[in-house]
C-alpha cells in the first residue's frame, strides 16, 4: 500500500455509511407513510360499512373509525373524521372521509395531510 492511499478506507466507509443511512432513513419514512395510509383506509372502509347498515346511520361509523384509528395508530390522526350520505348512480352510498396528518421521521416527509374516503352502498334504500 502507497503511503499516499494511507487511511483511505476510513474516508470510503464514512462516505458509504453516510449514504447507506440517508437511503436508510428515506426508506423507514416511506414505509411509515404507506403504513399509515393503508391504515386509514381499513378504517374508513369498515367505518362506511357500519354506517350504511340497516340499523346504524353514517355518524356511527364516524366513531367506530375513529375508535378503530386510535387504536392502531394515535388519537391525532382520528381528529378530523366525517361522513356523509351521497347518491351515486340512484344509489345511496355512505361515505367516510379521514384527513391525518403525515408521520414524518426527521427532515422527511410530504408536509401535507393524508386525505383518504372509504363508500360502502347504504341499505336504506
Amino acid at each position: 500500500m502507497a503511503p499516499a492511499e494511507r487511511g483511505s478506507a476510513v474516508a470510503d466507509f464514512v462516505m458509504v455509511a453516510g449514504l447507506v443511512s440517508f437511503l436508510f432513513v428515506g426508506l423507514l419514512q416511506l414505509g411509515f407513510v404507506l403504513h399509515t395510509r393503508n391504515t386509514l383506509i381499513a378504517s374508513a372502509a369498515e367505518g362506511a360499512r357500519l354506517g350504511a347498515r340497516a340499523d346504524a346511520t353514517p355518524d356511527d361509523g364516524v366513531v367506530r373509525t375513529r375508535g378503530l384509528i386510535a387504536a392502531q395508530l394515535s388519537s391525532r390522526f382520528a381528529e378530523s373524521v366525517s361522513s356523509t350520505e351521497e347518491v351515486s348512480g340512484g344509489i345511496r352510498v355512505v361515505v367516510v372521509h379521514v384527513e391525518a396528518p403525515v408521520p414524518v421521521i426527521g427532515p422527511f416527509g410530504l408536509g401535507r395531510d393524508l386525505r383518504v374516503s372509504a363508500r360502502a352502498f347504504s341499505e336504506r334504500q
